[in-house]
């Protein structure tokens, strides 16, 4: 069978001759002559059938290769057609299919993969061989502080102007090993990232991709640990040194001097009280920063300043300070007690040891007009410096450490109340002039 190519060209020259030979029957007349033209017919109508059986054996050959090459790309079996035109065009088309699917597919893909990575947190960037960029994220962008149109195309300098960075992509492109780097960008505000960059395949030679990650939360916090362990320790070491000194004094002798054996126990009983203070403390802000508070009750606002009011009266009469209670307003907020009670004495003692002789505590409590619970405490005290007022919250933070010594300070009070208000899921604002005093406001929601 030579396929149905080699059919249609057969029944087309039998046709062609028949009707060749029909037309010489009847317009010519002379028998010698119809017999050598009939002769000459026959032999080129064979010689055509020849020819057409051998080209059409050829294309036959030729469409059967073109479709074991569509079939092998589809990863078909075989399927016997008649028709071997039809069924190259079945497998072209099933070939067109295919390849469709699998673009669909891919751009699917790489949709998904643009997605991934434009929504991730950390800051990616690939580049060329060439140190060209090929792709950075939204991340990135806004880490480097970039403004402008396209990215791609550019180099890496044009794009971040950090040594460092274009240092160890050139180590990774050079080397194919992954490398590590912590560096500061200063388009980024000054903010610390460290960066991990490995070897990227890509058509046109060795690429590399970087993954920057913001680390600048994390350092903070750890300078925070740092500089709260040093405090910790300073705070520490005046008292105990205080105690040693003073202990080792009446050891060697010194119990036996009455003009001043009472005072120096009385100064290593004041260092004691002093790091039982710092101790206490610290296990308070322990517990708010655990988030280990009590069940909540309903507090009334005036019963804890009422009893905050006499627990430093005495204080504030051996000063000469004069507590005045104005306004106070029989509201409630939720809470515990003891922390709200806690926060309004650091604040209330605080207002009289950094007063002056002859000033003013005045303490007023009411709903305001968001429906808040308003504290205010304000003092006419010593104040404090503007550049200072962002950083009194801070542990172990001190305006004039020499003062805040004297009077006995921790240098926790603050904290501690910014803690216990926040835990309420209230907020304490400050505002002050130096040498004219301080107005501390806590608003807690109203129950």
């Amino acid at each position: 069978m030579t396929g149905s190519l080699f059919r249609r060209l057969l029944i087309l020259a039998v046709a062609l001759v028949a009707i060749t030979l029909f037309a010489m029957d009847r317009v010519l007349v002379g028998t010698g002559v119809r017999a050598q033209i009939f002769g000459i017919a026959i032999c080129s109508s064979l010689l055509a059938l020849l020819v057409a059986f051998f080209v059409s054996r050829s294309l036959a050959h030729r469409v059967s290769k073109l479709k074991q090459v569509a079939e092998g790309i589809l990863d078909r079996p075989h399927e016997d057609a008649s028709d071997d035109l039809g069924s190259l065009e079945r497998s072209i088309a099933g070939v067109a299919k295919e390849l469709r699917r699998l673009l669909d597919r891919l751009r699917f893909e790489n949709a998904r993969r643009e997605a991934i990575l434009s929504s991730m947190a950390e800051g990616v960037l690939a580049v060329d061989p060439d140190l060209r960029v090929t792709f950075c994220n939204t991340a990135f962008l806004k880490a480097i502080g970039f403004r402008g149109g396209g990215f791609e195309g550019l180099s890496l300098l044009e794009l971040v102007r950090d040594t460092g960075l274009h240092q160890l992509l050139r180590e990774v492109l050079a080397t194919g090993e992954p490398q590590k780097l912590r560096f500061k960008l200063s388009a980024a505000y000054a903010r610390t990232f460290e960066v991990q960059a490995t070897p990227l395949a890509m058509p046109s030679g060795r690429g590399a991709i970087a993954i920057l990650h913001d680390i600048t939360d994390l350092e903070r916090l750890e300078q925070v640990r740092k500089d709260f362990v040093a405090n910790v320790s300073h705070e520490l070491r005046t008292p105990l040194a205080g105690v040693i000194g003073y202990a080792e004094t009446l050891l060697d002798g010194a119990l036996q001097d009455e003009a001043n054996n009472r005072k120096f126990v009385e100064i290593i009983r004041t260092n004691a009280v002093r790091l039982n203070s710092i101790a206490a403390d610290l296990l308070v802000l322990s517990d708010l920063e655990s988030g280990s508070d009590p069940e909540p009750d309903v507090i009334s606002v005036q019963g804890v300043l009422d009893a905050a009011v006499v627990t430093v009266q005495a204080e504030a009469r051996e000063r000469d300070v004069t507590l005045i209670c104005e306004n106070i307003e029989n509201v409630f907020v939720s809470g515990s007690r003891l922390r709200l009670e806690q926060a309004i004495l650091n604040l209330m003692a605080n207002a009289i040891k950094f007063n002056r002789p002859g000033g003013e505590v005045r303490v007023s409590a009411g709903v305001n007009e968001s429906h808040q619970v308003e504290i205010v405490i304000a003092d006419t005290g010593v104040g404090i410096p503007s550049q200072d007022l962002p950083r009194i919250f801070e542990r172990f933070y001190r305006i004039d450490k020499a003062r805040s010594r004297q009077v006995g300070g921790t240098g926790l009070g603050l904290s501690i109340v910014k803690h216990v208000v926040e835990r309420m899921n209230g907020a304490i604002e400050v505002e002050s002039q130096l040498g004219r005093g301080s107005v501390f406001t806590l608003r807690l929601p109203a129950v």
